[in-house]
């Protein structure tokens, strides 16, 4: 039986001999792994010449031993130069080829220091050879090659070799980002259908502005929850002058909040303001921003709770490569011009009031005079007669 599993594996090899892999026809190495953590799915990439040099070919790469799905099984790509064994599969617990999900937290540091929980999801697996010898022994090598994808949960690893003499194995650790899924729009009705149209003069104060927070294409497993949002003077907010919105379950009492942590979307809005230091300017001009949490269904209700997370007054920027910002600044009216306009005119309409007032206050008083040396003139006439 050992003979005819070897005979069958030297036909394996044959076949896939064929294959153009020239200088990498040698044993494997760590490095012929390589994973792409999308923000749908996970790909493996596989050098095929290496599994043929050890005796096996793709059909007998196994991804996390899903031996009968057809959909978890590897393609092979002759179209790249080396060769190799493409898998692709789903980012989603109940449908990812066995890959295991688990998810940490951690306090928050650097920007995230106002949070006491921070979480990153840890997606990994392993594809391993299936060796069709049956009996005690064998002379064919192990081949394992292990992945992990790394996904931080809060917007704002290492390649390891181990070496053993029984197996070749390969690990390939690797960071993702689900921050190409986010968007933040602005609208100006409470439906957040109508997109918000900013006039070239500015909205008008206490103009009401409804914003929403959105990730698309992204696994049903996660929701959208806004940690803190807040406007700054400069769209790069380091050092500059800003104003919170809300932080965590403390908000600002002009702001409402419409929905968070229930969906791929959340929403809030405020009244147009105007930054006091820009009172010179013509108009106000600032930018939002959206420090955002992607947090699991069955755990967003936790991070609602005002315990889980805190809240620190504190006057650092956050960096634009972990805070959604809005794309377009909001610019409101500065009417302290227009005020003094309409002052001047007040002004110069009372003074004619009080002109025309003296005017004919003048002719009546005359008008009586008249009436009344006319009235005593008459009265002496008839005393003659």
């Amino acid at each position: 039986m050992i003979i005819l599993s070897l005979v069958v594996l030297a036909s394996l090899v044959s076949r896939s001999s064929q294959l153009t892999c020239l200088s990498d026809f040698r044993r494997p190495e760590h490095t012929d792994i390589s994973v792409e953590c999308g923000t749908s799915s996970i790909g493996l990439a596989i050098q095929i010449c290496p599994v043929v040099y050890t005796g096996y070919n793709e059909s007998l790469l196994i991804l996390n031993h899903m031996f009968d799905k057809l959909e978890c099984k590897g393609t092979l790509d002759e179209s790249v130069t080396p060769p190799v064994v493409r898998f692709t599969f789903p980012l989603n617990m109940t449908n990812a080829c066995g890959s295991t999900f688990m998810t940490t937290s951690t306090a928050g540091t650097g920007i995230f220091a106002d949070f006491s929980n921070i979480q990153t999801v840890n997606v990994s697996g392993v594809v391993r050879s299936h060796d069709p010898t049956t009996g005690v022994v064998t002379y064919n090598a192990e081949l394992k090659y292990y992945y992990s994808c790394a996904y931080p949960l809060e917007y704002l690893i290492n390649n390891t070799q181990v070496d053993v003499s029984a197996s070749s194995i390969a690990v390939r650790d690797n960071n993702g980002s689900f921050i190409s899924t986010l968007s933040m729009e602005l609208f100006s009705d409470k439906n957040y259908t109508k997109p918000l149209i900013i006039p070239s003069l500015g909205l008008e104060l206490r103009t009401k502005v409804y914003v929403q927070v959105k990730a698309a294409n992204l696994t049903d497993q996660y929701n959208v929850l806004m940690d803190r949002c807040y406007a700054s003077i400069s769209p790069h907010p380091t050092n500059s002058t800003f104003f919170n919105l809300f932080v965590s379950c403390s908000r600002d009492q002009m702001t409402t909040m419409k929905e968070n942590g229930d969906s791929h979307h959340a929403r809030f809005s405020f009244p147009a303001f105007r930054f006091v230091e820009q009172q010179n300017q013509t108009v106000s001009t600032y930018y939002l921003h959206c420090i955002t949490r992607l947090c699991e269904i069955s755990t967003c209700n936790d991070f609602k709770q005002c315990n889980n997370r805190r809240k620190r007054d504190v006057r650092t920027g956050v960096s634009e490569a972990t805070t959604l910002s809005s794309a377009i600044p909001i610019v409101t009216k500065n009417e302290n011009s227009l005020t003094e306009s309409k002052e001047g005119v007040q002004s110069s309409s009372d003074s004619d009031s009080r002109m025309g007032l003296g005017i004919a206050v003048g002719i009546l008083t005359l008008a009586v005079v008249v009436i009344g040396a006319g009235a005593a003139i008459l009265y002496q006439r008839t005393r003659r007669f």
